[in-house]
């Protein structure tokens, strides 16, 4: 069965930093896309980042750029989400999602095949 399975959420003030994993098991991410998606309380689920299989090449969203970071350890079959300069309106669900390859542009979420099942991160004071 294609799993992957999210941590490292939590509460973090404001200015502070968050890193969350997305382990797989079951499968090898080494060729997967992995992306993470963030889902704000009342709100759709959308993407942040992205990281290709292959070449590591990066799609970021507008809203997290100079802040979080994407890396990957196909050796760990995990990949990470590096959360800098945390903001009261990054809280939300953070999930990881995997398709074969190559990162789409627009990180449409019907594209990805494989979910986690969401780790809780809330900024607040």
């Amino acid at each position: 069965q294609l799993q992957l399975v999210e941590s490292g959420g939590g509460l973090v003030q404001p200015g502070g930093s968050l890193r969350l994993s997305c382990a797989a098991s079951g499968f090898t991410l080494e060729n997967y896309a992995i992306g993470w998606f963030h889902q704000a309380p009342g709100k759709e689920r959308e993407g942040v980042l992205c990281i290709n299989s292959a070449d590591f090449r990066e799609v970021y969203a507008n809203s997290v750029k100079g802040r979080f970071t994407i890396s990957r350890d196909n050796a760990k079959n995990t990949v990470y989400l590096q959360m800098n300069s945390l903001k009261p309106e990054d809280t939300g669900v953070y999930y990881c999602a995997g398709r074969e390859h190559y990162c789409p542009n627009s990180l449409p979420q019907f594209s990805f095949d494989v979910w986690g099942q969401g780790t809780q991160v809330t900024v607040s004071s």
